[in-house]
């Protein structure tokens, strides 16, 4: 894994490794807070996604971007490359207050690639 890992690896890692979802990556910068991935699966739905990389137990998240989940928390998804272990680690946007409050302690939706595949295509 490359030293400086960052967001937008992560979008290629999971837009090479998820064929069966469509990605597209936001570039928005007028909405503060808007998630950086839009998301489409085979069941016709789309889905939001906020990529993070966490070096650390903490997941850095900015007030708008936890006013958006709060705001949207159906079919909006946090999802975590953790360094220190290399594992993907899914969480509902319903969960960004006990996210921010507990880190990756907080049990994820789904962890690993697989399943957080498993959910995506079940939206």
């Amino acid at each position: 894994m490359k030293k400086n890992y960052k967001e937008k690896d992560l979008y290629q890692y999971i837009k090479k490794n998820m064929p069966s979802i469509i990605f597209t990556r936001l570039e928005v910068f007028s909405i503060q807070g808007c998630p950086d991935v839009l998301a489409y699966n085979n069941k016709n739905h789309f889905f939001t996604i906020e990529n993070k990389v966490s070096q650390r137990n903490s997941v850095r998240l900015s007030p708008h971007q936890i006013s958006f989940h709060l705001r949207h928390p159906n079919n909006s998804f946090i999802l975590v490359k953790a360094i220190a272990s290399s594992r993907l680690k899914l969480y509902e946007g319903r969960q960004i207050q006990s996210l921010v409050a507990s880190g990756l302690e907080l049990n994820p939706l789904a962890e690993g690639l697989a399943d957080c595949l498993k959910v995506f295509e079940q939206v």
